[in-house]
């Protein structure tokens, strides 16, 4: 027995769990958990087995479930035990709550109420991601997931397309193809990496540009929890004018086709605003 039980003030604590391996769960967490009043999760099943593994028990205290579908009614009804001078734990499914998570508005309305609200910090699928892709983390850029269309992915990547900084998303295995071949087509050829079950038994992380990524796991049937990272612009950015002149020079030996692939790829422009000029240039 790892934990000790303590006297919390009434107030919300924010309760980081793990990504993976239940044994890199913080002693301050295992202590929260033990002592709280109120214990609420993204996922109740998966906070009893964490505290099953590290035998903190309930002791008759119920696991409020708070979901997408309930979280601002349950997040009115967990301020109201604050108010009474209870002390409630919220935990993620996995990591630190409020990332990608529900958490948020529990966290707002306990501060506009005017309660404590603390958190035992812990591990982060964001930050071990970073810290295995070879990426520069000077700066980065957390999207969450993107749209599962792939029109509607495409545009929220052009939208990203100019941040200078490394670029974080969580994704599904079976739209990760589909995600690395829209990532490939509007951000070209920059680094990437897809970190995957980090801190289980099948962790995996794999490096390369977006195109060899794709190829990679193409002809794969992937599974578990995937984070995939894409290096920043690094491109200069071109004038309209100096595009247009690339395009002349290089519609004078190519065809339309083949003059849009080299100049886009050539100045890391997207091809479709490439062809689009292309269009203009070759009518005049």
């Amino acid at each position: 027995m790892n934990f000790q039980k303590v006297s919390l003030q009434a107030g919300l604590y924010f309760v980081g769990v793990p990504i993976g391996t239940a044994r890199d769960i913080t002693l301050r967490a295992l202590d929260v958990l033990a002592s709280a009043d109120i214990l609420a999760a993204e996922d109740t099943r998966s906070l009893r087995h964490l505290m099953d593994i590290h035998a903190v028990p309930l002791a008759g205290r119920k696991v409020i479930a708070m979901h997408d579908h309930s979280k601002s009614e349950v997040a009115q009804r967990l301020v109201k035990e604050m108010s009474d001078g209870r002390s409630v734990a919220y935990a993620s499914e996995a990591g630190m709550p409020l990332i990608a998570d529900p958490g948020f508005e529990l966290s707002r309305a306990a501060q506009e109420a005017g309660h404590m609200v603390t958190c035992a910090p812990g591990p982060s699928a964001v930050l071990t991601a970073l810290v295995l892709a070879g990426l520069p983390t000077d700066a980065f850029h957390f999207c969450g997931f993107l749209p599962n269309t792939s029109s509607a992915r495409r545009k929220a990547l052009e939208n990203l397309r100019e941040t200078s900084a490394t670029l974080v998303f969580y994704e599904s295995p079976k739209r990760l193809v589909a995600m690395l071949e829209d990532a490939e087509a509007v951000l070209g050829q920059r680094s990437g990496a897809v970190c995957r079950e980090m801190t289980k038994k099948f962790e995996e992380t794999a490096r390369g540009t977006l195109g060899e990524l794709r190829d990679q796991f193409s002809n794969r049937t992937v599974k578990g929890e995937i984070v995939v990272l894409i290096d920043r612009n690094r491109s200069e950015k071109i004038s309209e004018t100096s595009l247009e002149e690339a395009l002349q020079v290089a519609l004078a030996s190519h065809s339309l086709r083949d003059a849009v692939d080299m100049v886009a790829q050539a100045h890391d422009v997207p091809r479709r605003q490439v062809y689009q000029l292309a269009l203009s240039v070759s009518k005049g």
